[in-house]
């Protein structure tokens, strides 16, 4: 025998069940978890018709209605669906968070159902202060009708009707409506969003004697040509997002069990919007802001969808973020690609019609995908010197390719470059310089080119040096007073003649100048530090035009100040026409330009005044 005395082990705590405070709960769902009280409406038929499917697994021939009875802020619904007995009642409509769906003898027809959750008729409490159900069962014909009735306070009743009350299968819900909840209640509400939520739902659903499912769905139905359909399809999409739609894309993925269309919208839009499809859950409405239905660059398409494969939140209102999504994001983008690459190879027309909207779209997914790059490069559109042509357009043109990263750069050299037979594009729009920079793999042999200021002011003609030398005392006078900015000063001959100075940097150079800014203002540590940082990047430059008549008269002025005045004003004018940001030193220099031209303009000799 052990010689140690045995300890009794500690009694085992008893459990607690958690207590729900219901007018809390309903609280929680009407203000966090649904956006709208018209959930209710939702959940009613998503009940009612999982008890038609549920019946149906066992009598495929069972019937399959739902009626709905609106009246005084009441309402009555109807379905000949499976039922509930007693016991039914009291483990399913009683117990918070469970769902008929997890009952054994329904397992096997689950991923027929629409509900997920059991959250079920507590949504109802959002519009109604009393529940009251009536509800016979299809698997045990012998039971009795049972009657559950709840208040929104947590209280409920279970009784067992006599078996006249009803005499067929099914359920009765009957809803009374809470204070300043009514309208939610009325027909017209009720058959409104019976509607919405249920066009595409499989059975015989109507609000009194009128059908509410629109079946087949539009883009199901036959057409007696590809033009009516077409009709027809701009039809539902008015009807449905409010506009006409440029074109629709049929959206049928049978591995995903979906079938949709995506319509084309006929304005342009931010690729930053986040845009909103609609999406049916085995003909139920789940939602219709599904916002990561489709990849981001395809935000110039609208959807409508019915699906069996995704899978919605608690709130049913958006889809759970998995790989079944991702997968269909992907094959939904797959086909919005092939559409366009179907445009152009059958109808360039309509292909030019969404692109003179929609380039932007295109372009995104252009960026990333060599074979759309290769399939759209004869139709996208870019801001050339040649006008707005394609980059193939432009290739065709041009042996080499220039182009700019920045608009305000293109606007700089445009003018002058497009005169000397240089041809530029645009690159400073979203996408453009990665696509330009792109053109040689699908175009091999193209050049491409980043246009700097090198090579602008190495296209321009150069002055006979005998004449640049007789302009040295000018020059030199303009350099001294752009020094102070960073700006070299250079004489060349260029068209058009009109153009007295270009204004000249590229990237590197403005660098610098803000390099050089910091540095100015920074304390002793971090100006030493800046300063080792000074690199040997070009200086931004101010190109005179020797044609123009304006800077032959400046250049002949004997007076150093004025030249130096008139050189600030040129250089002022030239940041001015290039469209480039002024940094506070050059508005200084703008303000004493002007004032120090107009005081010139108006300086009188005080001798002639006293001769008058």
């Amino acid at each position: 025998m052990d010689s140690q005395t045995s300890q009794p082990s500690p009694a085992s705590p008893s459990p607690h069940t958690f207590q729900v405070d219901l007018r809390g709960l309903v609280d929680l769902l009407s203000h966090h978890l649904y956006s709208s009280p018209k959930v209710y409406l939702r959940e009613l038929l998503q009940n009612a018709v999982d008890a038609i499917t549920a019946r149906r697994a066992g009598e495929p021939d069972a019937p399959a209605t739902v009626r709905l009875y609106a009246e005084g802020g009441t309402l009555r619904v109807e379905d000949s669906g499976v039922g509930l007995t007693e016991s039914d009642v009291h483990s399913l409509l009683a117990t918070i968070g469970r769902s008929s769906k997890r009952n054994d003898g329904l397992e096997s027809a689950r991923s027929d159902f629409l509900g997920q959750f059991g959250i079920g008729l507590l949504a109802c409490f959002v519009v109604a202060e009393r529940i009251r159900v009536v509800s016979r069962s299809a698997r045990t014909p012998d039971a009795a009708p049972v009657e559950w009735t709840a208040a929104d306070d947590g209280s409920y009743t279970v009784r067992t009707l006599p078996h006249e009350a009803r005499t067929e299968p099914g359920t009765t819900v009957h809803l009374v409506a809470r204070a300043g909840a009514g309208e939610w209640l009325s027909e017209e509400r009720v058959r409104s969003l019976a509607r919405d939520f249920g066009a595409l739902l499989p059975y015989d659903v109507r609000v009194g004697d009128e059908p509410i499912a629109d079946l087949p769905a539009p883009w199901d139905r036959p057409y007696p040509s590809p033009a009516g359909r077409r009709v027809a399809l701009a039809r539902h999409c008015h009807e449905l997002f409010g506009f006409v739609p440029l074109d629709s894309i049929d959206l049928d993925v049978p591995v995903a069990g979906i079938r949709g269309v995506a319509y084309v919208l006929p304005s342009a839009v931010s690729p930053a919007q986040r845009a909103g499809h609609r999406v049916h859950l085995k003909g139920m409405l789940l939602t219709e802001r599904a916002e990561q239905l489709l990849p981001d660059w395809a935000f110039f398409v609208r959807c409508v969808l019915d699906t069996d494969s995704l899978r919605p939140t608690a709130s049913r209102e958006s889809l759970y973020e998995d790989e079944t999504l991702a997968a269909v994001r992907e094959a939904l983008g797959e086909r919005i690609r092939s559409w366009l690459t179907g445009l152009a190879a059958g109808d360039p027309e309509r292909l030019a019609a969404f692109l003179s909207v929609h380039h932007l779209g295109v372009k995104s997914l252009a960026r990333h995908d060599a074979e759309m790059l290769r399939t759209m490069l004869p139709w996208l559109p870019f801001e050339t010197t040649d006008g707005r042509l394609s980059l193939e357009e432009f290739a065709q043109r041009h042996p080499v390719v220039h182009f700019t990263r920045t608009v305000e750069e293109y606007r700089q050299v445009a003018p002058i470059a497009s005169a000397q037979g240089v041809g530029v594009v645009n690159g400073g729009y979203t996408y453009d310089s990665e696509l330009i920079e792109a053109l040689p793999a699908v175009r091999p042999g193209t050049v491409v080119s980043e246009l700097d200021a090198d090579t602008v002011t190495a296209h321009l003609d150069a002055v006979d040096p005998a004449e640049e030398l007789a302009l040295s005392a000018f020059l030199g006078a303009a350099r001294a007073r752009l020094d102070p900015l960073n700006c070299d000063v250079v004489l060349r001959a260029f068209h058009p003649m009109s153009v007295p100075a270009l204004h000249l940097d590229d990237r590197a150079a403005r660098h610098e100048q803000a390099r050089a800014e910091a540095e100015e203002q920074a304390d002793d540590l971090w100006a030493g530090i800046l300063g080792s940082l000074r690199g040997s990047a070009p200086r931004a430059r101010l190109v005179l035009n020797h044609l123009n008549p304006l800077i032959r008269r400046i250049s002949s002025l004997g007076d150093p100040d004025l030249m130096g005045t008139a050189t600030e004003s040129l250089y002022g004018q030239a940041l001015l026409m290039a469209q480039r940001p002024l940094r506070p030193a050059d508005s200084a220099l703008l303000n004493r330009a002007f004032l120090g031209l107009l005081e010139w303009a108006t300086h009188t000799d005080p001798g002639k005044d006293d001769r008058r």
